[in-house]
């Protein structure tokens, strides 16, 4: 994937990027769970959890820095089925960060997998990525037991003057 230039002035700084990627269950690990069962009925949970998406190659490039992974939490199901807000932060090789905030609509399968469709809000970000905003939308399977998860991720962002 083609690195996207730094915008150089108010003009450009408006400009949206776009970068996608795809992270296959390999490379994306659970790194911290903690259900709690809610007991107003069975298999409601409030879960905390943590994923840890790496990119070893083809990593997505933006501004000129590649990804070196991603991370997201909580959520508030009732067996893998409905809404939960996550929060996100996306560290680039350089160290700087951005920040987004998702919803996530999820459903269980016949097959026991959950399938999920996710968009939010860039929230900001740290060194080239201050001031950034912009969306973030994906689909994704999971299966929080087996400790899968494999998503496609669309970003578009943009600079503010």
């Amino acid at each position: 994937m083609p690195a996207a230039a730094l915008p150089e002035s108010d003009a450009l700084a408006q400009q949206k990027q776009k970068v996608s990627y795809s992270v296959p269950a390999e490379n994306a690990k659970y790194t911290q769970q903690h259900p709690i069962e809610v007991g107003d009925e069975s298999g409601h949970q409030v879960r905390a959890y943590e994923i840890y998406r790496t990119f070893p190659s083809n990593a997505p490039r933006s501004t000129g820095c590649g990804s070196r992974s991603s991370d997201s939490r909580p959520s508030d199901t009732i067996d893998s089925n409905g809404a939960s807000t996550n929060y996100g932060i996306f560290v680039l090789e350089n160290g700087d960060k951005f920040f987004a905030k998702f919803i996530t609509l999820g459903q269980t399968t016949a097959e026991g997998r959950r399938t999920s469709i996710t968009v939010g809000h860039i929230t900001g970000g740290t060194g080239k990525f201050f001031g950034m905003q912009g969306m973030v939308r994906a689909t994704g399977t999971s299966d929080a037991k087996a400790g899968v998860n494999e998503t496609q991720t669309d970003i578009e962002y943009w600079f503010a003057k």
